[in-house]
């Protein structure tokens, strides 16, 4: 029996077997810390005796990566001490803390759309990003140290001065240079190569956050257009002069969007089901974010919108919260919506997570326009990361959506693109990193995950697949 408390009530554990992409598991046990040196005391017991441990937070997760293959599962829930506003456990909510944040003038800018859902040491082992990663970066940009335990158990602490220790063979490949969260980074710290790792190299149990300054006023905007190209012109104009987190151009521009968000035709009808009314010309949308110093610079944004084709009369804008939250509540209709589609399918969504090049935003909405299936898009548009969701209505259409969806993957690759931009790798798209990162890095993956972890507990299954027998 292991010294510590252990939950085995069925009822129990079924709560904690599935996550947002529907993939259910099992487990024989729950483990749940209530400390890093109990966690470490646990990890280490589980890896003298090869018992597979799965780490869950809030199951927010799209990809598998919580969802347990048998073993036992050790759950963050009860690492919830927030020792300051920039130093907090790895189970703390990431909205509620930012919420905490704010409300002492500042902010920690990550915004995935389940951060009022997720947990911050998930966030961070997942590299989580969201709308204004535009701007910010994702995650990693946000995290200054990490309190780790390894899978065997040993409680490290690592900041971006940490080496990676001279036994672990860490990575070393040709990253794509776009918004990615695919496999694990070629870092040159232990810091950051253990944000990203989806849980398979070490558990979060405690965070140094970076904070930022909170912006003085906050615009935001909700522009429509008739034509694709014409969208394709006004983001490229949006983001041409902005301070991005991959490297600040040379000459910044008026426009210094946080975010810069897309909507097709099809999610616009998902809005106007739901009761606003949108101009009938619409055919597109694209919503942008933007920072100022107390005066929003609506000349420049306005130049910009009518020499690109924009529907200037149709022009949503908010410069205060009641406003901002009227837009908020359009935004969030379309995944509402999407959702509701696929409880009435009866079939699982296929969604997309690619990312690709600046130069190759054209092609690849072009691809995603060209798919004949019924489908929704929508997504993160200024990093040319967007969200194709297909919804098959019978099981030929969903064979044919996971074609469809391995054919842009491979395309999303051959533009210099990624199968992941954030939601991670986990245990539902192993194929789709295989076939971006080729047998050689795979196996240099595979190399450091055996050195780190030698009896394969800490997340088996996620990421890459365990040795065979």
């Amino acid at each position: 029996m292991p010294p510590f408390p252990r939950i085995t009530d069925p009822d129990i554990l079924a709560g904690y077997l599935t996550d947002a992409s529907n993939t259910r598991g099992a487990a024989e046990a729950l483990l749940r810390p209530r400390s890093a040196e109990e966690a470490a005391e646990m990890l280490a017991w589980c890896q003298a005796r090869g018992i597979p441990l799965t780490v869950t937070a809030r199951r927010t997760s799209t990809t598998g990566g919580p969802v347990p293959d048998g073993g036992w599962l050790l759950s963050t829930e009860l690492l919830q001490r927030v020792h300051a506003l920039d130093d907090v456990e790895g189970g703390v909510l990431l909205g509620e803390h930012q919420t905490r944040v704010e409300a002492a003038g500042a902010a920690f800018p990550p915004d995935p759309t389940s951060r009022h859902e997720c947990s911050i040491g998930a966030a961070i082992a997942c590299n989580a990003s969201g709308a204004r990663s535009f701007l910010y970066g994702p995650t990693r940009s946000w995290v200054e140290w990490l309190e780790v335990v390894t899978p065997t158990g040993e409680l490290l602490r690592c900041d971006r001065s940490t080496p990676i220790p001279a036994a672990w063979p860490a990575p070393r490949w040709a990253e794509p240079a776009v918004k990615t969260a695919a496999g694990y980074t070629p870092a040159q710290n232990l810091l950051d190569l253990m944000i990203g790792q989806e849980g398979t190299l070490g558990l979060i149990t405690r965070a140094g956050l970076r904070l930022a300054p909170a912006p003085a006023g906050v615009m935001s905007l909700m522009a429509f257009f008739e034509h694709t190209a014409e969208v394709v012109a006004f983001v490229e104009a949006a983001r041409a002069g902005a301070p991005r987190a991959r490297g600040a151009p040379a000459r910044p521009g008026p426009l210094q969007p946080r975010s810069i968000e897309y909507f097709d035709g099809r999610a616009l009808e998902l809005v106007r089901a739901r009761g606003p009314a949108l101009p009938p010309r619409a055919h597109h949308a694209v919503w942008i974010e933007a920072e100022h110093g107390g005066a929003p610079p609506l000349d420049a944004w306005w130049a910009a919108l009518d020499a690109h084709g924009a529907l200037m009369d149709d022009v949503l804008l908010a410069d205060d919260a009641p406003g901002q939250a009227r837009l908020h509540a359009v935004r969030h209709a379309v995944p509402a919506g999407v959702n509701e589609q696929v409880v009435r399918n009866g079939m699982p969504k296929i969604g997309t997570d690619f990312a690709v090049p600046d130069a190759a935003l054209a092609e690849v909405m072009a691809l995603y326009e060209a798919v004949e299936l019924p489908a929704i898009c929508f997504g993160h548009i200024g990093d040319n990361h967007l969200h194709l969701n297909l919804l098959p209505r019978t099981a030929a259409e969903l064979a044919e959506a996971r074609a469809a969806y391995r054919r842009l993957a491979h395309a999303a690759v051959a533009l210099g693109g990624t199968v992941s931009a954030e939601h991670g790798i986990g245990r539902v798209k192993k194929a789709l990193l295989a076939d971006m990162v080729g047998p050689d890095v795979l196996a240099s993956f595979r190399a450091l995950k055996a050195a780190v972890d030698p009896a394969w507990i800490l997340g088996r299954g996620a990421l890459l697949d365990p040795p065979g027998p």
